[in-house]
C-alpha cells in the first residue's frame, strides 16, 4: 500500500466489525469506527483507531457525522440489528428501529461518503447483509431489511460504479456472535443440521471475505453478494 487510507467500519466494536478493525489495523489502514458504545472495546486507544460515538438509528444526523470526519477510501457497512420477533407481535418501535439502522443507515452512509470518493475517483464499499435477505426469515421485518441490502448494493454498484467506485455485500448464515443467540435454540439447532460441516461459521470467516472485498478484489466484482453459509441455501 503507498499511502495511508482510511476504512470506516459501523459496528467495529464487536463481533465481526472487531475482526474486520483488527485486520485493517494490522493491513496500515487509519480505522474509523462507529458504535453506539465502546465499553471494552479493545482498540479504543490504538493510534490508528478513531472512535466514533453515533446512533446510526439517527438518520437525519450523518450527513453531519459524516461531513465532520476525514474523507473515507472503505467504507463497511457492517452494523445491524435482530430481534427475533413474531410478526404478528412486532412492536412499531422494533420495526422502525429495524428499517433505520439495518438499511437506512447504510444507504445515507454511502450517500455521504461516496461523495468523496466520486471526486478522488476511487472507493471500496462492503455491506453486511444475511441468508435472511434470501429466504423467508422468521424475523419478518429483518428479512426485509437484509434483501434490501443485497439490492441497495446492485443499485449503488451500478450508480457509483463510473467513477471507480467498487460496492458488494455478503450474505452470511448465523456467524458465532452474540447476535446467534437471539435467535430461538430450536432454530440453531435445525441451521447447523442443514450446513455441510455441523456448526456455525465464525466472524474470522466473514471477516475475511469482506476484507478482500474491501482491498484486494478485482474491480470487474462489482454490484454482487457473496453467499457465506455452508450450503445452507439454497436448499
Amino acid at each position: 500500500m503507498t499511502e495511508q487510507k482510511t476504512a470506516l467500519i459501523t459496528g467495529g466494536n464487536k463481533g465481526i466489525g472487531l475482526v474486520l478493525t483488527e485486520k485493517f489495523i494490522e493491513a496500515g489502514y487509519t480505522v474509523i469506527v462507529v458504535a453506539r458504545n465502546f465499553e471494552d472495546f479493545e482498540f479504543a486507544d490504538h493510534p490508528q483507531v478513531t472512535v466514533v460515538p453515533f446512533d446510526l438509528s439517527n438518520i437525519a444526523g450523518i450527513p453531519e457525522l459524516i461531513a465532520g470526519l476525514p474523507a473515507v477510501d472503505i467504507l463497511i457497512n457492517n452494523a445491524g440489528v435482530l430481534f427475533s420477533l413474531p410478526y404478528d407481535n412486532y412492536p412499531q418501535e422494533k420495526m422502525e428501529q429495524m428499517i433505520k439502522i439495518n438499511l437506512e443507515a447504510p444507504v445515507a452512509l454511502i450517500r455521504e461518503v461516496s461523495k468523496s470518493m466520486v471526486e478522488k475517483g476511487y472507493g471500496r464499499i462492503v455491506n453486511n447483509s444475511s441468508i435472511a435477505g434470501h429466504i423467508g426469515h422468521p424475523d419478518l421485518w429483518y428479512g426485509i431489511t437484509k434483501s434490501g441490502v443485497i439490492n441497495m448494493t446492485k443499485s449503488y454498484a451500478k450508480i457509483l460504479g463510473g467513477y471507480g467506485i467498487v460496492v458488494n455485500a455478503v450474505a452470511s448464515g448465523p456467524v458465532e456472535t452474540d447476535m446467534l443467540y437471539t435467535i430461538p435454540e430450536d432454530r440453531r439447532n435445525a441451521i447447523k443440521a442443514s450446513v455441510y460441516t455441523g456448526r456455525f461459521a465464525k466472524p474470522e470467516e466473514v471477516a475475511a471475505a469482506m476484507f478482500w472485498l474491501a482491498t484486494d478484489c478485482p474491480e470487474y466484482i462489482s454490484g454482487t453478494c457473496i453467499d457465506i453459509n455452508n450450503g445452507a441455501f439454497p436448499r
